[in-house]
């Protein structure tokens, strides 16, 4: 039997959603947002996010995977822009790498992302995009700067669909909602 869990109401690009609430650590919750599969929530947003960056030019946007990949693969057939997916695991066929590793609000340990050697070509001297699902803590985004940095490549923006936290913190980053942190009083 799947456990009742409380959710969070939300309206993103003019869908409603109620996202479930997961405890990340004790005492910390947050309202996750999964696209997969959710093709309607996908297309709106990258519509919207289309809207958002009218203004900004770039060549190419880059993800990590795995949530953020149907946005970014959206977003680029709306745009007519190539988009590349830093990976997580290490491939021999993905030849001479860049890496980056990485602490996300729901894994406990720290990740890696991998740009593989094909994709340095296609950044390199490019302007990118980074693209993610949602922005928490902003190590991915760093992790993802990070490479982009190594291969070349300029960083002309940051774009989610929704922010998490302070939103204070994400001001320079497009977005179309964001999504508080619960935490529970102390005992």
């Amino acid at each position: 039997m799947i456990p009742k869990r409380d959710t969070y109401p939300i309206e993103i690009a003019g869908l409603k959603r109620e996202l479930p609430i997961f405890e990340v650590a004790p005492g910390v919750r947050i309202a996750v947002l999964n696209i997969l599969g959710d093709n309607e929530l996908v297309r709106a947003c990258a519509q919207a996010l289309t809207k958002e960056l009218s203004g900004l030019e770039y060549d190419v946007i880059v993800t990590a995977e795995t949530k953020s990949i149907p946005i970014a693969y959206e977003l680029s057939i709306i745009s007519n822009r190539p988009y590349v997916v830093l990976r997580k695991k290490y491939k021999i066929y993905m030849g001479d790498t860049i890496k980056a590793e990485t602490h996300s609000i729901t894994t406990r340990d720290p990740q890696n992302l991998y740009l593989d050697e094909k994709d340095r070509q296609l950044v390199h001297g490019k302007r990118v995009l980074i693209l993610d699902d949602v922005i928490s803590t902003g190590s991915t985004l760093e992790g993802i700067a990070w490479i982009m940095n190594l291969a070349g490549a300029e960083v002309v923006g940051k774009a989610a669909i929704l922010t998490e936290g302070d939103s204070d913190k994400w001001k320079d980053v497009f977005a179309l909602g964001h999504l508080p942190i619960f935490t529970n009083p102390a005992a």
